[in-house]
């Protein structure tokens, strides 16, 4: 027996409110949501619900990518309701950098019935396996009495539990979408008297244990591992992997630790952390290619000259260490692959190497570097290497930073200082887009309140402006670093044929300033050409609680010219 339309729409709320219902209990903390109609089951439902915060956007780009930042602060999966149609596309690139990342979310697509695809029905398209691979999908039927509401929340468990990346949950809605009135559910007693021991209790229907591969080389074989001139180097690793262990676990073995700009110890004091650069140094270079053994832990490593460095090793014996079972190896090397974190690893009992200490030499050369740097970039022209190391100079314990793409995550990975500040540091690298990058901000912003700043160039602010309104709501300082250098300056370091196709294919000059744009959202602005006007409105800025817009005004060749005579001396070291 059919309902009719009235117990339809209240049928269609109920679906929503134990969808909701059950992500909360799966750990949803953040709900972010677009407007729309087909969507108004779930967004009704969400208006009623206490237990997940709520974030409004208009546009759905700019949703996915603050979902994305509020999933990583907060290291729990994030939920997305959108409407049908292109809203759901909209989500794609967020989608694809959080599958790439694992980084877990929860996108709820409101959609059409069947009887309405494929026939002129407005707003109307394919969602079913919208993301391809990109994401688990869980297509539900239009709201149905016959479907037990157990079978419902079963089937979002399974998905859900163990999600390392996004969930895409197509929900289908008939009309009458809009209850008559106030919405009554007391007739769906008996549908829900099923679920009675589950209303009773905080968890979900069906409780997964946690999957957690784990797989630890035995002693032998660390013991044999040991026994030779070995490096590690740390790739992407998140807070949660408990990174810092690994300085212990150097410390132990007697060898070097080599850190990539997003292994969240760049800047610590114990480490190599100028490794891009000491590949260009003779002295490190020569030194390095004693190097017999590897252990890699994590992957997507930013340098070129790191990889290049790891490629073209002969390794007698080469580890990986990652969370999960997945390729992150574009060379396709020869080796082991061992799956735990960080902090499992670096607990283990390892043996001292019988090569401990063989390239102590290497932390009086990145002393060196770190010397070079002070005399050529923090007082030498004002620039956007200068900047970065200003800021990232600057930070605390409480703060957390987002990396921008292409060229200041670059600028980083090469200059950042030694600091005893070990700031929470966070990147968009899966797919390494420049898109969402101001609306990834404000989802890391959102969640906890800690200081956030972003910095990234001019293009990019331009990609996502539009997400400059999520951040007039914050209450917590978010500070938007703008390097304005005139285009997509990442290109002068690449070798495009000529200057004429650089310029009016690559670079493409805009001669855009963003002071209207920040008013326009009404945020604070400041725009500086020289350091200790930066210095002074970066520190202000941190101190106002809300978000603040600092462009940096520099010349479109000023970072490629610097980064060509600092190799100069570096080579000369």
């Amino acid at each position: 027996m059919q309902p009719d339309s009235h117990s339809l729409a209240d049928l269609n709320l109920l679906w929503g409110s134990l969808i909701l219902e059950e992500l909360a209990r799966l750990g949803v903390q953040h709900l972010c949501m677009a407007p729309g109609s087909r969507s108004t089951p779930l967004t009704l439902a969400a208006a009623a619900q206490d237990k997940m915060q709520r974030h409004l956007h208009f546009d759905e780009r700019g949703l996915g990518f603050l979902a994305l930042g509020l999933a990583k602060a907060s290291a729990a999966p994030v939920a997305i309701i959108t409407t049908s149609g292109t809203a759901v596309a909209n989500l794609y690139p967020a989608v694809i950098e959080a599958a790439l990342t694992g980084v877990p979310l929860v996108v709820l697509s409101g959609d059409r019935p069947p009887e309405l695809l494929g026939c002129g029905a407005n707003q109307a398209i394919d969602q079913s396996g919208i993301f391809a691979g990109y994401a688990d999908r869980l297509n539900l039927p239009p709201a149905d009495p016959q479907l037990p509401p157990q079978a419902l929340l079963s089937a979002i468990d399974e998905k859900v539990a163990n999600a390392r990346g996004p969930v895409h949950i197509n929900c289908m809605f008939r009309e009458p979408l809009y209850p008559d009135g106030q919405a009554n559910l007391s007739g769906f007693a008996d549908y829900l008297r099923p679920l009675e021991a589950w209303q009773q209790q905080p968890t979900p229907l069906v409780q997964f244990a946690p999957h957690s591969p784990l797989s630890l080389p035995p002693q032998d074989a660390m013991l044999r591992f040991a026994h030779g001139k070995g490096v590690i180097v740390a790739g992407c690793l998140t807070p949660e992997e408990d990174p810092g262990a690994l300085i212990a676990l150097s410390q132990s073995l007697g060898w070097p630790l080599l850190t990539d700009a997003q292994s969240q110890l760049r800047q610590h004091p114990a480490v190599i952390g100028h490794i891009d650069q000491l590949l260009q140094q003779p002295k490190a270079k020569a030194l390095l290619e004693q190097a017999d053994r590897l252990l890699l832990i994590g992957g997507r490593l930013l340098s070129k000259r790191l990889l290049a460095y790891i490629k073209n090793r002969d390794w007698h014996s080469l580890w990986q260490v990652l969370p999960s079972q997945q390729r992150l190896d574009p060379d396709h090397s020869n080796k082991q692959v061992w799956l735990a974190s960080a902090g499992q690893l670096a607990a283990l009992n390892w043996p001292r190497s019988s090569s401990a200490n063989w390239a102590t030499e290497l932390t009086g050369l990145n002393q060196e570097l770190e010397q070079l740097f002070t005399r050529h970039i923090d007082s030498g022209e004002f620039g956007e290497a200068q900047v970065i190391r200003a800021m990232v100079s600057r930070r605390t314990t409480e703060q957390q930073f987002l990396l921008g793409n292409s060229l200041p995550v670059r600028l980083y990975d090469m200059y950042a200082p030694i600091s005893c500040c070990a700031a929470t540091t966070y990147t968009n690298r899966g797919a390494s887009g420049i898109d969402g990058l101001l609306a990834t901000a404000c989802g890391l912003a959102r969640h906890g309140g800690r200081p956030t700043s972003l910095v990234l160039g001019d293009l990019s602010a331009l990609h996502d402006l539009n997400s400059l309104a999520l951040a007039r709501d914050l209450g917590n300082p978010l500070v938007i670093v703008v390097l304005n250098n005139d285009g997509g300056n990442i290109f002068n370091l690449l070798p495009v044929p000529t200057e004429a196709l650089r310029s009016d294919f690559y670079r493409l000059s805009h001669g855009l300033e963003f002071g209207y744009g920040a008013a326009m959202f009404g945020l604070p602005y400041d725009r500086v050409e020289c350091l200790d006007d930066f210095i002074s409105a970066y520190e202000a800025a941190l101190e106002h609680n809300g978000a603040s817009v600092i462009e940096v005004s520099v010349s479109s060749h000023q970072a490629s010219d610097q980064i060509a005579t600092l190799g100069q001396w570096v080579k000369q070291l």
